[in-house]
């Protein structure tokens, strides 16, 4: 998987509301109305990413959720990322 420039980085970011790339990662935050709602949405994700066999660096203090997607083979940013990045907005657009 071919690591992403910058620009191309930053092109693709164009359709992500909420998502920043910073330290060769892509990342973003959810805040859910409590701890239960945020581990379920982590579930889901969770079924995903192993279905895509990429899996993201996230962590979880009760209701807040933190995402950060990199491609540790390609040392940063590839296609693979920003198709977890979807597949997760889509998971959040879904339980909305």
């Amino acid at each position: 998987m071919k690591k992403l420039t910058e620009d191309e980085i930053h092109d693709k970011l164009n359709d992500f509301d909420g998502w920043t790339y910073a330290k060769g990662a892509i990342h973003t935050s959810f805040q859910f109305e409590n701890f239960k709602e945020a581990f379920t949405v982590m579930t889901r994700i969770a079924f995903e990413a192993e279905a895509q066999q990429h899996h993201p660096n996230w962590g979880n203090v009760y209701n807040q959720l933190e995402i950060s997607l990199s491609t540790h083979d390609a040392d940063g940013v590839t296609e693979k990322d920003f198709k977890l990045a979807r597949t997760i907005e889509d998971i959040i657009e879904s339980t909305g």
